[in-house]
């Protein structure tokens, strides 16, 4: 298998409900280093896995919607504990729609699968992998 990534990075502030988040019940900021890693079996016909530029384009498009934002805030979000997990979730869900959308160009649409990867810091890191 094949595979990229590309980096990018958010900062949001959210709290969280429940007795296990401790003090992150309040509100609180994070900042995330946002990893993305494509996979393929074979490299397409340029001997790529897919479009760097375009990879590390799509990947900003979708951390940007969600920088500098409360996600308390944020309709999507509404009722939902927006963990490192989750977030890596919807990363992935989202870039994965611009894949099936043609965004990263028609040598993505071999891509088998994606992974992306929330550093909260250099200790502890949260991942979502996911078949295209």
């Amino acid at each position: 298998m094949f595979s990229i990534t590309v980096r990018d990075h958010i900062m949001i502030a959210h709290s969280f409900r429940g007795d296990v988040f401790g003090p992150a019940q309040r509100l609180h900021g994070a900042t995330f280093l946002v990893d993305a890693s494509f996979r393929r079996e074979q490299l397409d016909e340029d001997n790529i896995v897919v479009d760097i530029g375009l990879a590390t384009q799509e990947l900003g498009a979708v951390v940007g919607a969600l920088n500098y934002r409360n996600l308390d805030n944020e309709p999507d979000f509404a009722g939902v504990n927006t963990s490192t997990e989750f977030l890596a979730k919807v990363i992935a869900d989202r870039l994965a729609e611009r894949v099936h959308k043609g965004a990263l160009g028609e040598g993505a649409r071999g891509l088998a699968g994606l992974t992306v990867t929330l550093h909260e810091s250099h200790v502890a890191w949260a991942s979502y992998e996911r078949a295209l």
